[in-house]
């Protein structure tokens, strides 16, 4: 499944994929504390989830669990900013991110070792 999640939808994600099922009511006191959204805010950007089958809402309690995984997203944004920004071309995003001259060694020997264990 292919969902299309807005940052802010992505951070009532990261809460369910960080700490799993949750109540509404609990994802609106911690998204008040980090970013400090109302209730109003989060129930509406959860009712969002919902509408894109991305969360579900189980009653009692109203309590949501994330239906998509982090990975999923995370395929499906890679995959729309490579068709995006580089025309489809895998090769190209790596090339730019190769090109990058404030990457640090570490990270150089990291993306060779990725791209050797694809062989």
């Amino acid at each position: 499944m292919t969902v299309k999640l807005f940052e802010s939808e992505l951070k009532v994600m990261d809460l369910l994929w960080k700490e799993g099922d949750m109540p509404a009511k609990e994802i609106a006191l911690r998204l008040k504390e980090q970013i400090g959204w109302s209730k109003t805010t989060t129930y509406t950007v959860v009712k969002k989830c919902v509408e894109k089958q991305a969360v579900s809402r189980m009653d009692p309690g109203f309590i949501c669990r994330p239906l998509i995984s982090r990975e999923e997203v995370q395929r499906a944004e890679t995959k729309d900013l490579i068709d995006r920004m580089y025309g489809g071309s895998e090769d190209l995003l790596i090339a730019s991110l190769i090109g990058n001259k404030e990457m640090d060694p570490d990270r150089i020997a990291r993306l060779k070792k990725m791209i050797e264990d694809l062989k």
